[in-house]
């Protein structure tokens, strides 16, 4: 049986950086920053506020932002310590 890899706690670190620990024991930092700025749109733009940034959660195993989901990425990216534009 596969293991379903999801997201079991986050921790903000510094500027874009996010902690991010997963149930298959494996924790990665991972940099959104690069994403954030060289991805402008109106939906992602006001996280480059850090403390709008600072705003996530931990929905459905992965880490969301805002109330409909604003920002999200696949496990997978997470988990490779990468996000791709």
């Amino acid at each position: 049986m596969t293991l379903a890899i999801h997201v079991i706690a986050a921790e903000y670190l510094s500027e874009y950086k996010i902690l991010v620990k997963f149930n298959d024991n494996k924790q990665q930092v991972v940099d959104f920053g690069d994403f954030l700025r060289n991805n402008p749109h109106p939906q992602h733009d006001k996280y480059l506020d850090h403390k709008k940034f600072q705003q996530f959660k931990i929905e459905n195993g992965t880490i969301v932002w805002g109330e409909d989901w604003d920002m999200i990425f696949p496990v997978e990216q997470l988990h490779a310590g990468h996000i791709h534009s």
